[in-house]
């Protein structure tokens, strides 16, 4: 995660570089707007099983290009569809093993000390889709924006971590993710910094994943602010 901190604050710098060094005499009447993106999210898991929590910090990260396509003459209207990667943690108190039969059980782990790590993560491509509307114009270079959409992510891999009592669990090969997500978006802000929010539409796991006898119906908001380039 520390890398990718560092990524996101890289890419900040490098905005701000860029923005200080633009021209406002050369005027392009055919501009795109905030066509390549990364951000950093705090991801909030909902509809959790009535005795599981969330511990820890679970962050997410996210980049990628969205092609900006304005629907008006002035240019503060436009579509934008796009590819991105995103990578997600969730530490929390459900822990996630292999019974003597291969299957992967779903338990609450009772004593929160009793461990020192407990997570899942997600790797995902993502396509974003958006309806874009903002303020600004061929030689306005800092604006408002509202642009709200939604996102179809595909996960490419996963990981599930345990270290404690137990020793030390890793698995990779767990089928009960829901390989296919999607969700609502909403980005809005004012030049540098916007505030962004996913809401998730589907569970992260499947109806094979049990706790207690019934289905982990358990989703994601993620909260947290995206950048833009170019």
């Amino acid at each position: 995660m520390r890398f990718y901190s560092t990524i996101f604050l890289l890419l900040i710098c490098f905005n701000q570089s860029f923005a200080q060094n633009i021209n406002p005499t050369e005027v392009d009447s055919l501009y795109r707007e905030d066509q390549f993106y990364a951000g950093v999210s705090y991801n909030v898991l909902i509809n959790k099983p009535s005795d599981v929590s969330q511990n820890g910090f679970s962050l997410g990260f996210n980049l990628g290009f969205i092609r900006d396509v304005p629907i008006n003459k002035a240019r503060n209207k436009a579509f934008g569809i796009g590819i991105g990667y995103s990578t997600n943690s969730y530490n929390q108190d459900l822990l996630i093993s292999k019974d003597s039969n291969g299957s992967f059980t779903y338990n609450k782990i009772e004593d929160n000390n009793s461990f020192t790590k407990n997570k899942f993560s997600t790797h995902l491509i993502e396509l974003p889709i958006e309806y874009r509307w903002r303020t600004s114009t061929f030689t306005e270079y800092e604006f408002w924006r509202i642009y709200v959409g939604f996102k179809l992510s595909y996960m490419l891999a996963h990981s599930i971590k345990y270290n404690g009592e137990l020793g030390k669990l890793r698995y990779t090969d767990n089928t009960d993710f829901n390989k296919f997500r999607y969700g609502l978006t909403l980005s809005t802000g004012y030049n540098t910094w916007n505030i962004n929010v996913y809401y998730a539409l589907n569970p992260i796991f499947s109806n094979n994943a049990q706790f207690e006898g019934s289905n982990i119906d358990m989703s994601v908001i993620k909260l947290g602010l995206i950048f833009y380039i170019l």
